[in-house]
Formats: structure tokens, C-alpha cells, sequence
């Protein structure tokens, strides 16, 4: 027999698909390419969004931060590169109201700009409170001041009339609604005032001791801004520069960072967990394909064709088929993913741009790879089976594949999974948990199936019983692989209902409804009973209450240290700027001991935060040394804490443990959740007129919004890791289907009733499931608690319902997939059944 292993593969390509007999692996391979790619092509837009946004963040392509005046010769090397530059000055002052109109009081963050300001990005304005507001290119003109809409409630004034700055008498020109480059930061949270850089100077407020940021954007050719950046970085180290950084694209704004990272990780662990799912329902499918097969092959044998052309066949139809189920599911990605883009658009609040031509690549190398590593090993010994398959069919049956084969597809399928899960972390614990898991049941389902022929009273138990008990210990692999499949395919589902009612709801627990909404500062220790005394009236009976002082690390173990000391830019950052200490004879209850004790009211030692600890590469027994107004304050590091930022609680990095420090002048911040009374706020700083109200009810307001997004797109990409699921519980029930048919049509011929045929295999179906889910919930359960504790940092506790509950939702899935799959069994005829067995 003479044919081309091409023209024979494309027939069988051909027969099969007419057949259905690809039908699930071109599902399974499609479900997996899908679920990667709508996650793939929506962080791929994401991130080209954020690279381009970021620009209009920062207000320009590159900035450079100083504390002090920006000197001549960088100003002069933006002009030599040709760049376009903007400086702005930002500090902290008093706002008024003139005399005539209560001459009340605020601190706001006053900001002096130029025209040409920003340089990326616009600022969004309205004319008066309720107005439409606009995009504009201008600034404020000389004599006008812009305001946030907070600093005319505060000071009682409308729009058009007087503010006072200092020495200065503006006029309220417009209000403002956005600015780009705002920033985080307790001072970005103060009210924003506007002014031109030509009216500072009549304010009087730029004193020699004034705390004023300096900024100067640059914006221009990407070659030239690099080398502008590459020479500021020079010029920093060379002269030791302190108090001046360089904020640039991959720097950014980082206030929607966390969130972000933790719903791509969210979205990619469901997306693999469809992907792992994948792999087990097309490795079932395949080996069924290839058991299908074997009487063909065989009788190709007879008729003279050789193994290569069989192999080669089969290689070309299963690439075929993968380039086909691959290019589906990257269409089907394609158009999931606008899913996303809706559903978490608050994250990005312009439009995304296209994607780049990576998901695509990926999507079809995993589809192929998934093909190839699980679908193909057991389809190429169909070139070995012997030809006198066609007059014995009892040889020439499938074999295990080979460790090899089996390895190097399972190498390159973890290798794309864990590049495809963007966190290490995420993609060992999950592709290693499948793993282990995989080997855990095989182990376990061996042993539940060899003690069930001990369990069961042959006597004593109903018959249905005793025959659903030998059915299965009778054929002990077929038991362990489909009890193992089952248990993957439940694995991946019970471990999302877990991530969704458990790490969603912690997620949840991390940002509660209750958290403070008001955050206090530049409160003055004369004030305190006075200001404490004013949240008891008003209701509020839960406040944090610290003291707040400014000091600069000066020194660690009695040598100084600088910024040119590390190389990690937050370390830098962090030695260079001023830190916010405090002092509290009690552990805060946010806080927990990681290392070391907090021992009360214990002079001379602080206790440190193990986050800024591990940056600043500080240990237990370290000495630091603070400056504080002039004051250096030597302390011995005794405690690391652990601190729960995502609480909207009061939080520092640095804290003694008593209750007074002597010889250092502190104000007081609070922390606590408003009241609904009208005017509460406007109250409070009119009692109070130096303080810092920032009001935090938005952005929580934001955070929940986010999460709820966020959760609604897991759900979303749930629907194919669900899809996926089924696949699997369906190719592990049909796997044995014509086993199955034999054995029902020899029972039937020695009598045996269709209704005793059916008791047996409900009650096979349900053990195997009831157990299946059992053991799925358990490894779920450790799965979950490790994602929980080392990917998304929360505390988890397991309900011991979830394995009675998984057994229970086991039974009801294998019942239901066997009820679809198997329901022709029984109905065929017994002859018919015999005849092909026999055939």
C-alpha cells in the first residue's frame, strides 16, 4: 500500500471531525487557549494603557524632584537637548477669607506653575460648583488664583470672590476638578490652590525655611529625555546630592499598583486553573481517540503501510487539529476579553490601546503545546500496534507512555504556565499543587479501591452494592484514573467557590466597611483634650489617636548613611526623605510582632516595620539613630512588626514603645469614621482652623468599587474554568464507556435487569464522585490556604464542611456526567454489544 503520510493525515482529519470523534479535544484545547488569551490580550492593553498614561501622571516624560531650588545647570541642559520644561513649586500654607467674609482659615497644598504647565495630560476645570467642567491648556493668570471646590466650603467663599495667600488678595478664577500629575501622599490629599509663579513672590510666603517641592518636567524625544535622565542620575552621585530623585515612566504613580497586581494575579490563577483542567480532559480525550483506533491501525498494518507514515499521519492530523482549536480560541479570547475591558475599565480611565501580536503568539504555542504534550503520546503507539491486532484483539492494547515523552511535554507545558501566571509564586504553587495533587489521589483512590473489596458484606449488602463494588475493584487502573481525573477536574472548581465566598470575602475584610474615613493631622498637643473632647460629642466613640514627628535616619550603628549606601531606589528614597514617627506605650492593634518583643514603655529602643526593615537591611539589635529638630534621638531596634496598610487605620514605620518621648515636639493625627451630621467637617475646622481634614470617603468609596470589579471579572473568566471543569468530569465518565457496555451486555446475557444494571452504575458513578470531591476538597483546601497566605497576603481559615461538601457535590457532578454520557449504555442491544466486543 503506497500513500503519503500527508494525504493519509488529511483524510483522517477529515473522517474524524465528520465523525465528532475530535469534538472534546478541539473543546478542551479552545477552553484553555481562551482563558490564557482573554487574560493575556487584557493585560497586554492594560499595560501599554498604564505606559501611556503614565506620562500624563507624572506631567511629563521624565521629572526631577528636589527639595531645593532646581540649579541653573540643569535648566541649561534641557535647553542644550532641546527639551520642553515646566517648573512648579508645591508646600503647605494657610488659605483665608478676607475679613469682611469670616476670615476663615484652611491649610492647603498651594502649587505655583507656569505657562506650558503640564507638559502631559490637561487639567480639568469648571467655572463655579455644579458647572460643566472642561479640558485647558491654560493657567491661572497672574492676580487669579484655582481652587479645589474643598477650599471654598472650608472658607465660605464662592467663586470670583477674594483668597487670601500670605500677603497676596486673589481672585477664585475657576475650580478645579482634575490634575494630573497630583500625586499620593498626605499632602496630595489637602486642598489644591493654583496660583501663577509670578504672584509668589507678593505672597511672602517663600521663606529660607520654607519646605518647598521643587519639580521640573521635561518632555521631548525619548533618546533626549533618557539622556537628560541619565545625566541628572550623574550628576546626583557625583555631587551626593540629598533630597533630590528623578520620577520617570517605570516609577509612575502607584496608588492603583496593589490592586492592580493582585486582580491580574486573581485572573491569571483561574485562567491557568482552566488551562490545568485542559490538560486533563485532553490527555482522557486523546487516549480514548487513540483506543478508538487501534482496529484501524492494525488492519493499515496488514495492508502493508509502515509505522512512519501511521506516526507521521497522526502527527500531521493532531497538529491540524491543535492549529485549528488553538486559532478558535484565540478569536474566543479576543472577544472575551472587551469583557474585562468593561468590566474593569475604573482602573483605567482612558481608552486602551491595541494589542500587540504576543497573545496571539502565546495563545496558539500553549494550544499546540497542550496538544502535543498530553494529546499526541498516546496517539503515536497507535503506528506500534501488531497486525494480528485484526484476528486477536486481546494484544496491541494501549501502553503508559514513556517517562521520557511524557516529561518533555510536561516540562514545556509548566514552563508556559508559569511565564503565563506573571508570579512565581502563583505558577509553582499552582501548577506544583496540580501536581502533587494528581499524584496524591492516584495514591489515595489505589488504596480506597483496595480496601473496598474489605468494606462491603457480599452477604449482607444489597446486590446493586456488592456488584457497583466489584465493578470497580475488578478493573483497580481504570478506578484510579478515573477517580483521579475527577478529582483534578473538582479540584479546580471547588478551589474557585473557595477563592470566591473565602479570599474574595478576606480581600474584602482588608478594606471594611467601617474603616476610618477621616484622617487628621497638624493637630497641636494644646488641642488634644479639646479635639478628642469635639469626636465624643459628635458621636464618635473609636479614633485612633497618635503623636507625629518628623525625623531623618542619620545613622545605623553609629555610622552615617546616605542614599549612596544602596542601590534599590526605595531604600534610596527612604534614607533621603524625613520619616513620620510616633510613639505608644501599646502595641496598635493593626500591628502584630513578627520578631523580637514590644516591651512597654521600654526607653531607648523603637520598634520597626519588617517591610522597611527588609529594604533598609535592618535586624533585630540594630541602632538608629533620628534626627529630629535638630535633636538626634540613638535608639536599639527591639521589635519588627508586621502592618496592615490595607486597614485605613493610623500606620507607621517606625515607632517607640512608651508613652512619652521627652526632648522632641510632636503634633497629633486621628484616625476615625465620620459621622453622617451635616456640616460635621466644616464644624470641626472651624474649631480647629490649623488642622489637616482629609476626608478618605471617596477613595474608600474608589477601593470598594475596584474590588467589586475585580470580582465580577474572576466571575466572568469563571464560566471557563467551569466549562472546562465539565469537560473533564465528562472524558473521565466516558473514558470506560465501552468497558462499561461490555460488562452491562454480559450481565444482561446471565440475566441481570436493566433497572439492577442502572442501581449498579449510579451507585459506582456516585462513590466515585462522593469520593473524588472528597479528596478534591481537602487538597483544595491546602491550595487555598497557600494562595491566601504567600500570593495574596491574607489570613484564611478552612471550614471543615468544605470536604463533606465536596463529596456531596462530587456524587451530584459524576452522577450528572454519567446520567449525559453514559445514558446509551443500557439501551443497546446485548447482540449488538457482543458482536463488536468479539469482532
Amino acid at each position: 500500500m503506497r500513500i503519503s503520510f500527508l494525504t493519509l493525515g488529511w483524510r483522517s482529519l477529515l473522517r474524524d471531525l465528520r465523525a465528532g470523534e475530535l469534538r472534546l479535544l478541539i473543546v478542551a484545547v479552545a477552553l484553555a487557549v481562551a482563558a490564557l488569551t482573554a487574560v493575556g490580550f487584557f493585560a497586554d492593553r492594560l499595560k501599554g494603557g498604564l505606559q501611556r498614561d503614565a506620562r500624563q501622571l507624572l506631567g511629563g516624560d521624565a521629572v526631577v524632584v528636589s527639595d531645593n531650588p532646581i540649579p541653573e545647570a540643569f535648566l541649561a541642559q534641557v535647553q542644550s537637548l532641546g527639551l520642553q520644561r515646566s517648573q512648579t513649586l508645591t508646600f503647605p500654607t494657610m488659605a483665608r477669607a478676607p475679613d469682611a467674609l469670616g476670615a476663615q482659615t484652611k491649610l492647603v497644598a498651594l502649587k505655583a506653575v507656569q505657562a506650558g504647565y503640564p507638559l502631559r495630560g490637561s487639567l480639568r476645570t469648571s467655572i463655579t460648583t455644579g458647572a460643566p467642567d472642561t479640558l485647558t491648556r491654560d493657567v491661572p493668570t497672574p492676580g487669579e488664583a484655582w481652587v479645589d471646590v474643598a477650599v471654598l466650603d472650608s472658607l465660605g467663599l464662592q467663586s470670583g470672590q477674594t483668597l487670601m495667600l500670605g500677603d497676596a488678595a486673589l481672585r477664585v478664577g475657576r475650580l478645579i476638578v482634575n490634575e494630573p500629575d497630583r500625586g499620593a501622599g498626605f499632602m496630595s490629599f489637602s486642598p489644591r490652590v493654583m496660583i501663577n509663579q509670578a504672584d509668589l513672590e507678593s505672597t511672602g510666603l517663600v521663606q529660607p525655611a520654607s519646605r518647598i517641592n521643587y519639580r521640573l518636567a521635561v518632555a521631548g524625544d525619548d533618546t533626549a529625555v533618557q539622556a537628560f535622565i541619565d545625566w541628572v542620575q550623574a550628576q546626583i552621585l557625583a555631587n551626593k546630592v540629598r533630597g533630590m530623585r528623578v520620577d520617570t515612566l517605570q516609577g509612575g504613580r502607584p496608588e492603583f499598583g496593589t490592586t492592580l497586581e493582585r486582580a491580574e494575579k486573581f485572573l491569571n490563577l483561574v485562567a491557568l486553573l482552566a488551562a490545568l483542567l485542559s490538560a486533563v480532559a485532553v490527555a482522557l480525550a486523546a487516549r480514548g481517540f487513540a483506543t478508538s483506533h487501534l482496529d484501524d491501525c492494525a488492519m493499515l498494518r496488514v495492508l502493508g503501510l509502515p509505522q512512519r507514515t501511521i506516526a507521521g499521519a497522526y502527527s500531521l492530523e493532531f497538529l491540524l487539529v491543535g492549529l485549528l482549536a488553538s486559532g478558535l480560541g484565540v478569536a474566543l479570547g479576543f472577544a472575551v476579553h472587551y469583557g474585562f475591558v468593561t468590566l474593569l475599565a475604573g482602573l483605567v480611565t482612558t481608552s486602551l490601546p491595541a494589542p500587540t501580536v504576543w497573545p496571539v503568539l502565546f495563545g496558539l504555542g500553549m494550544g499546540l503545546t497542550l496538544l502535543l504534550a498530553f494529546g499526541l503520546p498516546p496517539v503515536l503507539q497507535l503506528a506500534q500496534v501488531p497486525p494480528l491486532r485484526v484476528i486477536r484483539r486481546d494484544v496491541g492494547g494501549l501502553k503508559p507512555t514513556s517517562a521520557g515523552v511524557l516529561g518533555v511535554g510536561l516540562i514545556g507545558f509548566a514552563a508556559l504556565l508559569l511565564a503565563a501566571s506573571n508570579d512565581l509564586k502563583l505558577g509553582l504553587i499552582a501548577v506544583g499543587g496540580f501536581a502533587g495533587a494528581t499524584v496524591l489521589f492516584a495514591a489515595l483512590s489505589w488504596l480506597a479501591v483496595k480496601l473496598l473489596r474489605y468494606s462491603v458484606n457480599d452477604s449482607t449488602a444489597p446486590t446493586a452494592l456488592v456488584l457497583a463494588t466489584r465493578q470497580i475493584s475488578a478493573r483497580p487502573a481504570f478506578a484510579v484514573v478515573q477517580v483521579s481525573s475527577l478529582a483534578v477536574g473538582l479540584l479546580a472548581l471547588v478551589l474557585l467557590v473557595l477563592l470566591r465566598t473565602d479570599l474574595i470575602a478576606s480581600w474584602r475584610q482588608a478594606s471594611p466597611q467601617d474603616a476610618p474615613n477621616r484622617f487628621v493631622i497638624n493637630i497641636t498637643p494644646e488641642q488634644g483634650p479639646a479635639f478628642t473632647q469635639a469626636l465624643k460629642n459628635a458621636g464618635v466613640a473609636q479614633f485612633d489617636w497618635f503623636p507625629m514627628i518628623r525625623g531623618r535616619l542619620v545613622a545605623i550603628n553609629g555610622r552615617d548613611v546616605s542614599p549612596d549606601d544602596y542601590s534599590e531606589d526605595r531604600a534610596r528614597r527612604l534614607v533621603d526623605r524625613e520619616f513620620n514617627l510616633s510613639h505608644s506605650a501599646q502595641l496598635p492593634e493593626q500591628n502584630q510582632v513578627t520578631s523580637g518583643r514590644w516591651r512597654p514603655d521600654e526607653a531607648g529602643t523603637i520598634s520597626i516595620e519588617e517591610g522597611i526593615a527588609d529594604t533598609l537591611k535592618l535586624s533585630l539589635g540594630d541602632e538608629l539613630t533620628f534626627e529630629v529638630g535638630g535633636t538626634q534621638v540613638v535608639s536599639r531596634i527591639s521589635s519588627l512588626r508586621k502592618v496592615d496598610w490595607g486597614s485605613m487605620r493610623a500606620n507607621f514605620f517606625a515607632m517607640y514603645p512608651v508613652a512619652q518621648l521627652d526632648g522632641v515636639t510632636a503634633t497629633y493625627m486621628s484616625a476615625f469614621k465620620a459621622p453622617a451630621t451635616p456640616g460635621f467637617d466644616n464644624q470641626l475646622v472651624r474649631q480647629f482652623p490649623n488642622i489637616t481634614n482629609v476626608n478618605m470617603t471617596a477613595t474608600i468609596s474608589q477601593i470598594q468599587g475596584v474590588l467589586d470589579q475585580v470580582i465580577g471579572a474572576v466571575e466572568y473568566l469563571f464560566a471557563f474554568t467551569l466549562a472546562a471543569g465539565l469537560v473533564v468530569l465528562f472524558a473521565a465518565v466516558t473514558a470506560t464507556r465501552e468497558e462499561r457496555a461490555r460488562e452491562y451486555a454480559i450481565m444482561r446475557a446471565v440475566g441481570a435487569s436493566q433497572v439492577l444494571l442502572r442501581q449498579v452504575q449510579r451507585i459506582e458513578l456516585a462513590g466515585v464522585g462522593a469520593l473524588a470531591g472528597f479528596l478534591a476538597a481537602l487538597v483544595a483546601s491546602a491550595v487555598g490556604w497557600a494562595l491566601a497566605k504567600y500570593v495574596f497576603d491574607f489570613s484564611w481559615s478552612v471550614s471543615l464542611w468544605v470536604p463533606l461538601l465536596g463529596a456531596l457535590a462530587g456524587a451530584v457532578l459524576a452522577l450528572a456526567a454519567g446520567w449525559w454520557g453514559l445514558r446509551d449504555v443500557l439501551r443497546r442491544p446485548v447482540v449488538q454489544t457482543l458482536r463488536q466486543a468479539a469482532s
